[in-house]
């Protein structure tokens, strides 16, 4: 698997059909907490029309879900995002978008049967809501890299800095993207992919 090579361009969106010189495919999860952009995500990077399931915040998620910093934000994912990309002729990948509040955990359980890892997505404003996402990957075994959701308006912090404040483990790759920005997402989805593979080769030696 690790001998696939990877490209920074991908398919570009609106193509349905899986090419025929696609040999391998990959589930990923794309997580991260409430609000973080997953689902602008998963829609930037899709060659397909991704499946969306939001509903409209109501006055239910009062005191439920920490609505500080999100702004004008009215939807929130109930079950799941879904979207594909080919990211070379050879390798696709499908993407999973988890929901982000807490009480979704359990379905974090079944979306992550058979993922090969997870791509986190963090906000600098509410960094220390990342926490609870990575300890339920790590809980479950699920290899992750980390991108920062560089939203317009929010404070810019030297990766290092990020890393130091995640507590993340050295190897762990760490990127900023756009979530709007399709190139910075294909490229975080790329190093995901590498950082999985030549884990997968190193546990074989």
């Amino acid at each position: 698997m690790g001998s696939v090579p990877l490209r920074s361009e991908s398919t570009p969106p609106g193509v349905d059909y899986l090419a025929p010189t696609v040999v391998k495919s990959v589930k990923l999860l794309v997580a991260g907490n409430f609000g973080v952009g997953k689902t602008t995500f998963v829609g930037s990077v899709s060659e397909i029309k991704p499946l969306r399931t939001e509903e409209t915040i109501t006055e239910a998620s009062i005191g439920v879900d920490d609505m500080a910093g999100l702004g004008s934000k009215t939807t929130t994912t109930v079950a799941m995002d879904f979207g594909r990309i080919t990211l070379n002729p050879q390798l696709a990948l499908y993407l999973f978008g988890t929901p982000g509040q807490q009480r979704f955990v359990p379905l974090w359980e079944e979306l992550a049967l058979g993922a090969l890892g997870a791509l986190v997505l963090v906000d600098t404003r509410r960094i220390e809501q990342s926490d609870e996402v990575l300890a339920v990957l790590e809980q479950r075994g699920v290899p992750y890299s980390v991108a920062v959701n560089e939203f317009e308006g929010a404070k810019r912090y030297p990766l290092d800095e990020i890393r130091d404040a995640l507590d993340l483990a050295e190897g762990t790759p760490l990127t900023a993207l756009d979530a709007r920005d399709r190139r910075t997402c294909v490229q975080s989805l790329i190093t995901l992919v590498e950082y999985l593979f030549q884990s997968r080769q190193e546990s074989r030696i």
